[in-house]
């Protein structure tokens, strides 16, 4: 029986060390860091903590759906989408407890990404493989963002899968469509907060210094930046459409309003309207396609954010000294 188990890891062995050889460099590097970030334990308590929550507000949201769908109308007749949004208020829903909780997966991803591997001394033997320098910061976020992606859509699922065994109807084709541009829009919004954390991670030297600072970023948006625009907009009777723009400076307020439409088909407007507007328009559910239309320039916004934090960390990186 022995030879025969070591038979097999001699097996094993040659065959992922051939699949790997036969890999391109750049994947290498990214099954290194998946691997890396597989065995973290600050990865394995963070899905713990997002698996919690999301059983937790699985719960509060069947806790109140049966009320929610007693009151449904004709205008709005998305009871599947109500999994994510409603609440027994207890505990916040589903998206409330990602764009508060996501953030910190994508800073937990990154904030050491290029530090730690430069205060072990390891990213010198890096930079020195025939390897292109530009594959080391691109696999670790492509990496990350395997990760995130794999956790964000199997929650997603998870909490689909459990309402449609649980509640007994399944959802619409629409209504699938929406819960995947709610998820892929998630992943957008955590990528964000990894590239800046991966920026700061090779703005600074030590890790520590370079977790508070993504920290303090995210706790200025999710918390202070509000704050300030209310007190700027009672100081100085800001109009409604300025104070909506200062708001929207803020990633966490794009989400929350993208969440929102994508969510809740009613909602047919983000901003203040006029009488004429007002006058004459059906309530009604939009359409997938006027939802997207209508959230285009936050989507814009949150990828330009992230092309921005990504090019400028690609920068610093490509001109970044590294010696032993």
């Amino acid at each position: 029986m022995s030879k025969f188990v070591q038979y097999g890891q001699r097996f094993l062995h040659k065959f992922t060390h051939q699949e790997t050889n036969s890999m391109p460099p750049f994947w290498v590097l990214v099954q290194k860091e998946i691997a890396d970030h597989i065995r973290s334990w600050r990865v394995i308590l963070l899905v713990i903590l997002l698996t919690l929550t999301c059983f937790a507000s699985l719960y509060t949201a069947l806790s109140a759906i049966y009320d929610v769908a007693s009151e449904l109308t004709d205008d709005d007749h998305y009871l599947f989408l109500k999994l994510f949004t409603v609440s027994d208020q207890s505990l916040p829903p589903f998206f409330i407890f990602i764009s508060f909780i996501g953030p910190l997966l994508g800073i937990a991803l990154g904030f050491d990404a290029i530090n730690a591997e430069w205060s072990k001394r390891t990213l010198s033997r890096l930079v020195s493989q025939p390897i292109p320098r530009d594959y080391i910061i691109n696999a670790k976020f492509v990496a990350a963002l395997l990760i995130i992606s794999t956790l964000i859509f199997g929650l997603g699922f998870l909490v689909m899968g459990l309402g449609l065994i649980i509640i007994g109807i399944p959802p619409t084709p629409e209504e699938f469509l929406r819960v995947i541009s709610f998820l892929l829009l998630s992943i957008c919004y955590i990528a964000f907060w990894l590239n800046l954390a991966i920026l700061f991670s090779i703005q600074f030297s030590q890790a520590a210094t370079s977790a508070l600072s993504s920290l303090s970023v995210w706790l200025y948006f999710t918390v202070f930046h509000s704050l300030i625009v209310n007190m700027l907009h009672s100081v100085f009777n800001l109009s409604e459409r300025t104070l909506q723009s200062l708001m929207r400076i803020a990633p966490s307020q794009l989400f929350s309003e993208a969440t929102t439409t994508l969510l809740t088909p009613t909602v047919r407007a983000l901003g203040p309207l006029s009488m004429e507007q007002i006058v004459g328009a059906i309530p009604s559910s939009l359409p997938l396609t006027q939802s997207l239309f209508l959230i285009t320039p936050h989507l814009i916004g949150l990828a330009a954010a992230t092309l921005v934090c990504f090019a400028l960390s690609y920068v610093l990186f490509m001109r970044k000294e590294i010696r032993n």
